[in-house]
């Protein structure tokens, strides 16, 4: 992950003011997370909120996830946290056929594998209705990117993703993180479930607009640490769904 110096409005690259830390006494991963959701997410909405004065400047959908993935993924390896909590991004071929852009997990010790993994998908307001497996103009497909659109080709992009972590079970959490909402376009939310599995089949389509269902009457918002200390504390095979502001 090379620091490549990028101005927006005159501001350095979103990595270079980040400051590195000594390893933590004691290794609590729920106030490390929330130090490292909290500046991907800040840096992400400066994004948001730019506005070119000479309207040539579009930040794309991608380049906004990856603000806020490798923004989180610099600070995490900072904070030293990646051996108990890490954070893998999905290839091309992953995202298409299993819906997700990244998936944190928690690590169990000593064997190194996922207790509990949040596997995330990143929506936007401008992308309308599901835009299903083809996020990636045509010319860019690989023929393993083409196979797996072929198999995906009948089910939502949030589909792929709700029976991924069905698959594994319910402490495979869906997180759906907004970055801004048709009435709000400036902050970032998230809905949380390990149970959307159970809307599959009383519902015709699982998309966008069905998850954005979820805020209807929502009035307060956990934040990223009240989620993760929920996620962790969750007892076997109790369902879990809650609604997230970023920032």
């Amino acid at each position: 992950m090379g620091q490549t110096e990028t101005r927006v409005g005159g501001k350095p690259s979103i990595f270079k003011d980040l400051v590195r830390i000594g390893k933590p006494q004691a290794l609590d991963i729920i106030p490390l997370f929330s130090d490292s959701v909290q500046l991907a997410s800040s840096r992400t909405r400066e994004y948001l909120l730019f506005q070119d004065p000479e309207n040539k400047f579009f930040p794309s959908t991608g380049t906004l996830n990856e603000i806020f993935l490798m923004t989180y993924i610099t600070r995490s390896v900072q904070l030293q946290m990646t051996n108990a909590f890490n954070c893998t991004a999905m290839t091309k071929e992953q995202k298409i056929l299993l819906g997700a852009d990244w998936v944190w997990a928690v690590i169990e010790a000593p064997s190194k594998n996922p207790k509990i993994q949040v596997a995330v998908q990143v929506l936007h307001p401008s992308d309308g209705e599901d835009k299903g497996a083809d996020d990636f103009p045509m010319e860019v497909y690989t023929e393993a990117m083409e196979m797996a659109r072929m198999e995906s080709a009948n089910r939502t992009k949030a589909e792929r993703m709700i029976e991924f972590c069905s698959s594994i079970g319910q402490d495979c959490h869906a997180l759906f993180l907004f970055f801004g909402r048709k009435n709000d376009p400036s902050n970032i939310y998230g809905v949380l479930s390990n149970n959307f599995h159970a809307a599959i089949g009383r519902c015709a389509r699982i998309d966008q607009t069905f998850i954005e269902n979820f805020f209807k009457g929502s009035k307060s918002f956990v934040t990223p640490a009240r989620m993760l200390q929920a996620i962790i504390r969750r007892k076997q095979d109790e369902p879990l769904t809650m609604v997230i502001k970023f920032t």
